[in-house]
């Protein structure tokens, strides 16, 4: 699949109320195997594009980091943890850490990160689209489709599908 990089947001936000409307429709009533066939979409998907031509997830939101990401990310940096997090963090209206800055501090020129052997867990599993139970989180995917060009399409193919 070839990625139109020029107009994707556009098609995004084209598609953002006719994604609404199919994911109201999943509420009332999720498919019985709604999480193997997304599970597999998003196996197909993730064949089919590289996120480092991308990397749109990195320039624009700020993932949340746990204690143990914390604690992860400030030994391979040779930081203490209250270092990393005065350096680099802050806590959101939510109470979780999150980067300071977009793009990510660890994301560089190449988009490549420098921390991904040790990334914060909320960036390994993004776009959370192979999640169990993922009629649970049809919010904070319609979000995803809007930031990342494999979530778009993995809705796109899950709509034709169910």
């Amino acid at each position: 699949m070839a990625i139109d990089w020029t107009t994707w947001p556009e098609q995004a936000a084209n598609e953002r109320k006719s994604f609404q409307q199919f994911f109201k429709r999943l509420r009332r009533k999720p498919p019985r195997r709604l999480d193997e066939v997304t599970a597999g979409l998003h196996e197909a998907v993730f064949q089919e594009i590289d996120c480092l031509s991308c990397a749109n997830c990195c320039k624009t939101t700020s993932p949340i980091f746990r204690d143990k990401d914390i604690e992860r990310i400030a030994r391979h940096l040779g930081l203490r943890p209250a270092e990393l997090v005065q350096r680099h963090l802050h806590i959101d209206e939510d109470g979780d850490y999150v980067l300071n800055t977009a793009p990510c501090t660890f994301l560089d020129a190449d988009n490549y990160c420098s921390i991904y052997e040790v990334r914060p867990k909320a960036c390994r599993d993004y776009p959370h689209t192979d999640r169990k139970n993922f009629h649970q989180i049809l919010d904070l995917t319609l979000k995803n489709t809007q930031i990342c060009p494999a979530a778009f399409e993995i809705v796109k193919r899950l709509r034709e599908t169910v």
